[in-house]
């Protein structure tokens, strides 16, 4: 219903600015997805052959105009998801992403219009009332045989961004990247780019792409892991157990989990912080693995020390606390879910793993999709999956029966706050993580509580 009401105002702008000889066209991924099959959200409408006061006049009489990015004359429409906008030219002024001057030009005609985009298949434009497209760079044959392809060598290398824009295009679309875009994207610098805008390109692979493993494969070949990537290329040529890991490298390994968890993300609680955990989980590896006397590879402790690992990655792409709270603690517990059941674990270490996860339904999907990356027999899986179901649900069970006892507990049977109360406390959880029942918990607890002031 929204997307049907913002294809009727753009109709209803489109014929307002013929009616003063202009011409109203949809561009970018609105045309590119529309000859895919898909349905864009995003709307954007190029609006040429008027000043821009005329355009301005028109919007005013078809709602409540808003302009934002007053340098790039853009505009939409309150209540509208709609972004309308003239063509302009662009020079770039320094070497930030934002570092570009603008110029209005509305009668630059479209040649001149659509050489500014980045690829062949974002720089198509559609006459909102023919339907007619304009294609000057053969982007609908590029859409037709998977390329991305750049417009033009000098406009498309003032903009780093794009080489991250090719490879998830690529991982999306699952598309190849045109051999000439390629060595460009191989030669172009991405240190003055924001974290920001890393994050958000990488996102969009993350969770849009079947394969998001395409993402990182790209940049790979182009050469561009170094300055924002560089925990995920130092695992290239890390060995691993042949046993356990006929995939290869911690390398593949780690792009097929990713793979593993994009089939997975929709049952995720947490969907990007998820992924986030997959790309990162075994970072440690670089820095733990070793092999014995006898050939054997080990990566002991590779959970815990690639904490801080993690960590560096998700700050330097400006992830919010939360995200990294999650990882973090998705890092650390990754291993104990397929690894207790081989220990033959008693209960309580299964408890002891839920409590500490801060979302063990995640974990297990995590543990998943590691089991995916190792190229593992899923069907073979099953019966340890259905014992960590098992545990969870009997770890969900008990955290929702049972009341635990509290500080307030020990403060109302006489006991004073102090450097203690951690110690006790933390016998009581235990005890609540054992099902014990709360009389019974508040008992044992307080009698241990005075052995502990003695």
């Amino acid at each position: 219903m929204e997307f049907s009401k913002n294809l009727k105002m753009a109709e209803r702008l489109a014929t307002a600015v013929k009616e003063m000889g202009g011409t109203a066209y949809y561009v970018g991924g609105f045309v590119r997805d529309h000859l895919l099959g898909r349905t864009s959200k995003d709307i954007d409408v190029e609006v040429h052959g008027i000043t821009p006061a005329q355009l301005e006049g028109i919007l005013d009489t078809l709602g409540e105009r808003q302009m934002f990015g007053a340098s790039f004359g853009i505009y939409n429409l309150r209540h509208y998801d709609i972004d309308i906008a003239m063509p302009r030219k662009e020079r770039k002024t320094g070497e930030r992403h934002k570092d570009f001057r603008c110029e209005i030009d509305p009668f630059c005609g479209t040649m001149n219009a659509a050489i500014r985009r980045d690829f062949t298949f974002n720089a198509m434009m559609q006459d909102v009332l023919t339907g007619e497209v304009i294609d000057h760079f053969g982007g609908q044959a590029d859409l037709r045989n998977g390329i991305i392809r750049h417009v033009n060598p000098e406009s498309f290398a003032e903009d780093a961004l794009r080489v991250l824009r090719a490879a998830q295009f690529a991982a999306r679309f699952d598309f190849v990247v045109a051999p000439e875009t390629m060595n460009l994207c191989s030669r172009m610098d991405l240190s003055a780019l924001a974290g920001e805008r890393i994050q958000e390109e990488m996102v969009k692979a993350l969770m849009k792409a079947e394969k998001p493993s395409i993402f990182f494969e790209i940049l790979r070949e182009m050469g561009q892991l170094d300055i924002w990537f560089k925990e995920l290329k130092a695992l290239i040529g890390i060995p691993q157990s042949p046993k356990y890991h006929p995939e290869g490298d911690a390398w593949q390994h780690t792009m097929l989990v990713l793979n593993g968890a994009a089939s997975l993300r929709s049952g995720a609680g947490k969907p990007l912080p998820f992924m986030l955990s997959a790309l990162l989980h075994d970072c440690g590896k670089p820095v733990s693995t070793t092999t014995d006397e006898n050939g054997k590879i080990h990566s002991i402790g590779h959970e815990t020390k690639g904490v801080p690992l993690a960590l560096a990655f998700l700050e330097r792409i400006k992830m919010d606390k939360q995200t990294e709270q999650y990882v973090l603690n998705m890092v650390r517990l990754h291993m104990k879910p397929n690894l207790l059941p081989v220990q033959s674990a008693k209960a309580k270490s299964y408890m002891k793993m839920m409590d500490e996860s801060v979302l063990p339904e995640d974990l297990l999907l995590l543990a998943r999709a590691d089991r995916i990356g190792q190229m593992a027999d899923m069907a073979a899986y099953e019966p340890t999956e259905q014992q960590l179901r098992d545990m969870l649900k009997r770890y969900r069970e008990v955290i929702q029966k049972e009341r635990e006892v509290t500080g307030k507990d020990l403060m109302n049977a006489g006991f004073k706050p102090g450097p203690q109360f951690s110690v006790i406390l933390g016998y009581a959880h235990k005890l609540w993580l054992a099902g014990i029942p709360y009389q019974n918990a508040l008992v044992k607890t307080i009698s241990y509580a005075r052995k502990q002031q003695k």
